[in-house]
């Protein structure tokens, strides 16, 4: 989190995490195709040959008034493939609150493990601890034959009280919950701990 006391504005940055091809970017592009123009920013896109995200993605979206200042949240997505781990950590320095984007395919999750705990890894090495973090998790391709359903993920990757939500991104079903859930998330935290008044 970050103030602009000359333009009165509460930055706030909400990181995408999750494993390659999750669906990290595709979230990102569904929320920017469908906000209001007039309260975001262009969609910045930085892809390798392979057309995968290299860094990140950066939507910034306005929103109403909190305490006299104008919070603006920064989303970004880490690349998912293990070779760009140097990125994703970077990405991960400063989040406010973090969405974990988990693939719901059966055979992706060992995959939503070993993303889940480098994760932790790189908060960890910020200095951020994930107790006090906002975090989501989204069960994303619940439209696939096969498709873990939510509970049984979270049993999986032991996350009993992070708010869960089922999504098709591809589809932009569940993308918006997602969104206002960390958005949430991230605001109540900051009033708790009343940084910014």
């Amino acid at each position: 989190m970050q103030i602009n006391w000359q333009l009165r504005e509460l930055n706030l940055k909400i990181v995408y995490y999750g494993p390659a091809l999750s669906g990290k970017t595709t979230n990102l592009e569904q929320i920017h195709a469908r906000v209001d123009p007039t309260h975001r920013s262009d969609l910045i896109s930085l892809k390798t040959h392979e057309d995968r995200t290299l860094f990140f993605d950066f939507l910034e979206l306005e929103l109403g008034r909190i305490n006299n200042l104008t919070p603006k949240i920064h989303l970004y997505t880490v690349p998912g493939q293990s070779y760009y781990e140097a990125s994703r950590k970077l990405v991960l320095r400063g989040a406010d609150g973090v969405v974990f984007v988990a693939d719901s395919s059966p055979e992706f999750m060992h995959a939503n493990k070993v993303a889940w705990g480098d994760m932790n890894i790189h908060l960890a090495s910020h200095g951020i601890a994930l107790e006090g973090l906002p975090v989501v998790l989204q069960c994303n391709k619940q439209d696939l034959v096969y498709a873990v359903d939510p509970q049984t993920m979270k049993n999986l990757l032991n996350l009993y009280n992070i708010p869960t939500v089922s999504a098709v991104a591809l589809r932009g079903e569940g993308v918006l919950d997602t969104l206002k859930l960390i958005t949430k998330g991230v605001l109540t935290h900051l009033q708790q701990q009343q940084v910014y008044a």
